[in-house]
């Protein structure tokens, strides 16, 4: 006999209309407590494939069904059953259809997906030549062209863009000059979006985990690359004209006058990390002191407080310490 879960199940397949919206309400429900997601989980070969069908359906119904998956998704378990029901192609239909209006929740529910590895490959479209790498095209695109007074439906696409990140065969796929990823996404580290700057700032991070064999492909993009690394880190004072007739137009313009102050500490760290991985290359530490960089970090490390990131400073300063070996260079982050 059919358990009381499971006659609630049958009823998001219901021909009616009314009985599906009730049903797929409660299923939403369900999922915001532990033990509801616990039960759920046990029929998840049901649950998933019902859920999946009704994104495609009128707001009333696909939104409840798609916060009940982005709550499902959490699981990483039942993450990995979604990406094998081959959810990432389903999401990705229904985001960029016409009449799509629960964007931000589908976006979010990548992000879920991504934490996965076959979530990762599944939206790199890995082992299909014809369609890699189409569907993070889409996504860049929307990410750098959607409108932040809208909602910013696309805002989550920062978090996904980290997550394809962390693995080798996506940073190759940002990094691909053809496909000039990396340089629209740098430009989104203008955003007023914390979360937006916070995800730029980690794609990059992890992207220099490639400098060592795909330094000239960053050092193409330098003239955003730079400002995105050192303004993060280059403190709060207005510097000199002395100092910023060393940097590119686009870094002293930016240091000659007040400026906002960053508050977020991960992002400072992602940005020295990324300027060390950056600096390990021969041609990025020439790079790097085209740039007056070094300058840059002595004025940051001086208004740094959090001890974490001037651990950072110290590991960046400590490499051009030592391979440099000159008095000039070892006062770069002296206090």
């Amino acid at each position: 006999m059919a358990t009381e879960l499971e006659e609630l199940l049958d009823f998001l397949s219901s021909p009616s209309p009314p009985i599906k919206k009730a049903a797929v309400d409660i299923v939403r429900d369900y999922t915001g407590s532990e033990d509801g997601l616990r039960s759920l989980g046990k029929y998840s070969n049901v649950v998933l494939p019902s859920l999946s069908h009704l994104l495609a359906e009128g707001k009333e119904v696909s939104e409840p069904a798609a916060e009940a998956l982005v709550n499902l998704s959490q699981n990483s378990d039942l993450a990995r059953k979604m990406v094998e029901m081959d959810m990432v192609r389903k999401v990705m239909d229904n985001l960029y259809r016409q009449d799509c209006d629960i964007t931000g929740l589908l976006v979010m529910l990548l992000v879920n997906l991504t934490q996965v590895d076959g979530g990762i490959d599944s939206l790199l479209q890995h082992g299909d030549d014809k369609m890699h790498g189409l569907y993070v095209m889409k996504l860049v695109r929307s990410f750098t062209s959607s409108s932040e007074k809208k909602g910013d439906p696309f805002e989550h696409v920062a978090s996904i863009l980290v997550n394809i990140s962390q693995k080798e065969a996506g940073r190759k796929l940002l990094l691909d000059p053809k496909r000039g990823l990396l340089k629209q996404i740098i430009r989104q580290f203008d955003s007023g979006s914390p979360l937006r700057k916070k995800g730029v700032s980690g794609t990059i991070r992890n992207c220099c985990f490639e400098a060592d064999n795909q330094l000239q492909n960053l050092l193409l993009i330098s003239e955003f690359l730079w400002p995105a690394l050192l303004l993060p880190v280059a403190g709060n004072k207005i510097y000199s004209e002395k100092d910023t007739s060393k940097m590119p137009l686009e870094l002293g313009s930016a240091l000659s006058i007040e400026r906002e102050v960053l508050v977020d500490p991960e992002i400072r760290i992602q940005a020295l990390d990324a300027i060390y991985l950056l600096i390990l290359q021969e041609a990025g530490r020439r790079a790097f002191w085209s740039v007056n960089g070094p300058r840059i970090l002595q004025v940051g490390y001086e208004d740094e407080e959090n001890p974490q990131v001037m651990e950072a400073y110290e590991r960046v300063g400590s490499l051009l310490i030592q391979e440099n070996g000159t008095s000039e260079a070892s006062t770069q982050v002296s206090d």
